[in-house]
């Protein structure tokens, strides 16, 4: 199949890479920054770059458009007069106005796309071939996109290790409203809401622990990228935005009035959720999943140390993540691993390699630092 990739960052470049891996398909690749389309054939993300659009998508008998949200609807209008006979996707995270505004000649041919995957790393330097394995991959067709073409990217979806999932667009973007664009929201909420905070002269920001540090993670990614996600899906976000100051008014009425009993079952039925998401992403049942928090010394080879006596015990690591205390007490690593025996096994040899290590179950509140 000869694929063309409009825009070779992060996603279009691993895109390229995993397509590459089935000698079947020739990827042609196009990218405004030269630069970026230089890093991408060089890391053999493409078979070639082309050098303006219509020279990229002429021959394909598929194109994919990989650039920022916000290019989207204006390229797709390009490629479906520079690749008359090609089937046309895109993979960008809000699909609703992405949909409505392909012109109706053009509308058999597009199907949208959005693999739920990505790495706050940008670029083609950072492309790999394996990003999309396991990952969700929304597929949503109009009405009059055509049925052999949808069955086409069901297929290519499928190469490249995704599971391809057939929504609505509306659908798609309430859901990644909820679980992608909401939780940025909170995260760069709490992350300015501490720093803007004065207690007796004492800044929070410099005394903040492993829970403020998970919860901003995503905090200040991309402006570039998010402005144009924040804007372009704003009511399905508005919609989360608003039903999460309803129900945190709720919690305050219940913090006012001591009411332990909504505060009991509002926990469990977020450990409830919790469990729930977990189950998705393991082939463990989340009741068999514990959770090891061990210190971790400030220098060369303390990961690899661990990573390596898990290893050579057998001991599946299925979760890793590490915090920096400071230089002088080093960090804190979560890992989670399934089985008690493993937990009971991994904590012993951390022990003996010198880290103060513990393991509880994790669904029943570890990891809630106060």
């Amino acid at each position: 199949m000869r694929v063309a990739i409009v825009g070779l960052g992060l996603m279009g470049g691993s895109l390229g890479l995993a397509l590459r891996q089935h000698v079947s398909n020739h990827v042609v690749g196009f990218d405004l920054d030269g630069a970026e389309a230089s890093v991408a054939l060089e890391r053999g993300c493409v078979d070639a770059v082309a050098s303006s659009l219509a020279e990229a998508c002429g021959a394909a008998d598929l194109v994919v458009v990989a650039t920022p949200v916000s290019a989207i609807t204006g390229v797709i209008e390009a490629v479906l007069a520079a690749a008359p006979a090609a089937t046309i996707t895109d993979i960008g995270s809000t699909k609703g106005h992405v949909v409505a505004a392909v012109s109706g000649a053009g509308r058999s041919r597009f199907v949208g796309g959005h693999p739920i995957c990505g790495s706050e790393a940008h670029g083609a330097m950072h492309a790999r071939a394996e990003l999309f394995q396991g990952a969700t991959w929304f597929l949503t067709p109009s009405v009059e996109s055509d049925a052999a073409r949808l069955t086409q990217l069901h297929g290519m979806v499928s190469s490249v290790g995704a599971r391809p999932v057939v929504i609505d667009a509306a659908a798609h973007d309430s859901i990644v409203a909820l679980t992608s664009h909401f939780p940025h929201v909170l995260a760069n909420v709490l992350a300015t809401q501490v720093a803007a905070t004065d207690v007796n002269g004492h800044s929070p920001l410099h005394s903040v622990g492993g829970s403020f540090r998970d919860m901003t993670r995503v905090a200040g990614a991309n402006p570039a990228i998010w402005i144009d996600i924040f804007l372009d899906n704003r009511d399905a976000i508005l919609s989360a935005v608003e039903d999460a100051q309803a129900q945190l008014g709720t919690v305050a009425d219940a913090l006012r009035s001591g009411d332990e009993a909504f505060l009991a079952t509002w926990i469990a039925t977020a450990a409830a959720a919790r469990s729930e998401a977990l189950a998705q992403a393991h082939r463990t049942a989340p009741a068999d999943l514990h959770e090891l928090l061990a210190s971790v010394p400030d220098r060369p080879g303390a990961l690899s140390s661990i990573a390596q006596a898990l290893s050579a015990a057998g001991i599946n690591i299925e979760e890793f993540s590490l915090s920096h205390i400071s230089p002088e007490r080093g960090g804190e690593v979560r890992i989670i691993v399934a089985g008690e025996d493993n937990a009971t096994r991994a904590v012993e040899l951390l022990l003996a390699d010198g880290c103060m290590a513990t393991h509880a179950p994790i669904i029943d509140g570890a990891g809630g630092e106060q």
